[in-house]
């Protein structure tokens, strides 16, 4: 008894070492905690609603109101008329094909009767039976006539009707291109289709 009472502060830091060495080594041979891994649930894609297709289409000749309409992608001919106010009477409806699909930037002339038919600007609008005007003097010609022709709406037809009025008759079928409004690309598809003669 008397060793221990003369080492009792050595035996106690000894005991505390070994308690703290006992307390390290549980703590360094206890497995960490497998990792917990957040699992989202699935988000679901979005899907995108498709945007309806329309068709410009320009229609002229004989309808109520020649002009470019936009219709539904799975329109036809008969569709294109009657969103031109439909046809006029004196049209003549035998020489298209009504039941025809349009495509976009079509171009559909409504033919009167006893109008001449001319060559189609396109083999595609031929499936159309479009017809154009073989040749329109620009020096006499009515807003009527001057809207059959390709990329000449009835606005575009009263400036050429106005220009001529105040500036006086072309000279030559390039002078058109003087009509504001009517560039490289619209003179382009007119030219074979008019002329200034006398």
């Amino acid at each position: 008894m008397g060793w221990i009472e003369r080492n009792r502060g050595h035996l106690l830091v000894v005991l505390i070492n070994s308690t703290m060495l006992l307390i390290a080594l549980f703590w360094l041979r206890t497995p960490s905690p497998p990792a917990m891994e957040l699992v989202l649930p699935d988000t679901p894609t979005p899907v995108s609603t498709p945007t309806p297709a329309f068709l410009r289409v320009y229609v002229t000749g004989a309808v109520y109101r020649p002009d470019v309409y936009e219709l539904p992608a799975s329109s036809i001919v008969k569709d294109a008329l009657l969103a031109a106010g439909g046809a006029t009477t004196d049209a003549d409806l035998e020489r298209i094909n009504l039941a025809l699909a349009l495509h976009d930037e079509q171009h559909v002339h409504v033919p009167r009767r006893g109008e001449q038919a001319a060559q189609p600007a396109r083999e595609s609008d031929a499936t159309v039976s479009e017809t154009l005007p073989s040749q329109i003097n620009i020096n006499t010609a009515t807003v009527e006539e001057l809207v059959s022709l390709p990329g000449i709406g009835p606005a575009l037809a009263e400036r050429i009707v106005t220009w001529r009025e105040t500036h006086g008759p072309f000279t030559h079928v390039t002078d058109i291109k003087q009509v504001p409004g009517i560039g490289e690309a619209i003179f382009a598809r007119i030219q074979p289709y008019i002329t200034v003669a006398p």
